[in-house]
């Protein structure tokens, strides 16, 4: 057995270890029993899969590390389980749980012939188990409109970079007028959140009209002509990968049942826009709150822009760290990802001002 194989299963063994007691966590602090109820499931499925990776680390004689469970993600956890609520806590879930299928599907097809037939049958029970979780956490998704976490992390994150960088910008030229910067920032930051929940309105509206539309075309279709309908149907599970044999089969007992035909050809989204442009809006606005607060209490741009940068930078990793400690995504890549688009588009800005400042002399007047 190579020690690249030990390697990644002693790392397998600590996050199995540590999924399964956060999971615990979770079950304590859950009100809803039949939430609480998963939760407690699913530590013991990560229980029985950190034993299945100690396991197999021990009859190779490797050296198990000793497992923890951060303070750090447990405050994490608990903090967004509170101000957030448990949907939000499943949508960052489910990341770790994709995670996890894709590095024991990998580790399955590169290892294959160094494993015993009993330990590549239950490593493939391991990874159905890692499925089945991903179907509770879509039903938690669909249950608390997790879509639209989606639009609070992009509108948070728009609303600090591009505030950022327009008060950092604007500081290079008004470096005695602070509060002219602030109000400025401020007063694009409101115009930005209404733009991006328009946007958002819009393109989420537009989304769903034309899918209504399609659905209406369909229903009249199959109502004019069922047979057409079967052969968009069987054409597009061929386009799926299916055989041309077995989709014939599958589209033959169909042909009776009108919705399930519309819904493979057209799954229904159940996104509001309305909803979808508030997360937005709002998500945008509190992004502007920590670049824009300081130049309404600094005595000068200069003081201002430090704390500026200060604030917007510990809330992008504040937000990365989170994320990453939640979903297995490398906290330090995830960080500093976050923390240096956004930093450096405020960079760009400032010597942009500066450039404005120094070719129309803007700061004198």
């Amino acid at each position: 057995m190579s020690s690249e194989a030990v390697k990644l299963a002693k790392r397998f063994y600590l996050d199995e270890w540590a999924d399964a007691r956060l999971y615990e966590k979770l079950a304590e602090w859950e009100k809803d029993e039949r939430i609480r109820e998963e939760f407690k499931r699913l530590a013991e499925l990560e229980g029985w899969h950190a034993g299945f990776w100690k396991a197999f680390v021990e009859r190779r004689n490797g050296q198990l590390p000793k497992p923890k469970l951060r303070r750090l993600t447990i405050w994490g956890v608990k903090l967004l389980r509170k101000v957030l609520g448990p949907g939000y806590i499943a949508s960052l879930l489910e990341m770790g749980e994709n995670s996890a299928i894709e590095k024991y599907f990998q580790f399955l097809r590169e290892f294959a012939n160094e494993l015993s037939e009993d330990e590549r049958e239950t490593l493939r029970r391991v990874i159905l188990d890692e499925i089945e979780h991903e179907k509770f956490f879509r039903e938690e998704e669909k249950r608390f409109h997790i879509e639209n976490i989606r639009d609070m992390v992009l509108g948070m994150n728009d609303g600090l970079v591009e505030i950022l960088g327009a008060v950092t910008g604007l500081s290079a030229v008004y470096p005695n007028d602070p509060q002219l910067v602030g109000i400025s920032g401020l007063v694009v930051g409101v115009a930005g959140a209404l733009s991006m929940a328009i946007g958002t309105f819009v393109s989420v509206r537009s989304q769903r009209q034309v899918k209504e539309s399609i659905r209406s075309r369909m229903e009249v279709l199959f109502e004019v002509s069922p047979q057409k309908t079967a052969e968009e149907l069987k054409e597009k599970l061929i386009e799926g990968g299916m055989p041309e044999k077995l989709a014939g089969e599958i589209v033959k007992k169909l042909r009776t049942n009108p919705e399930a035909v519309k819904r493979l050809l057209l799954p229904e989204t159940e996104e509001n826009e309305v909803r979808a442009a508030l997360y937005t809006g709002l998500s945008y606005l509190l992004g502007v709150v920590f670049p824009v607060t300081p130049y309404f209490l600094a005595s000068n741009s200069t003081t201002a822009l430090i704390f500026s940068v200060l604030f917007a930078g510990l809330a992008l990793a504040f937000v990365a760290g989170i994320i990453s400690l939640l979903s297995g995504i490398s906290i330090r890549k995830k960080v500093a990802e976050m923390v240096v688009t956004g930093l450096g588009a405020a960079f760009l800005s400032y010597l942009f001002g500066r450039l404005m400042e120094t070719l129309f002399n803007v700061s004198a007047l």
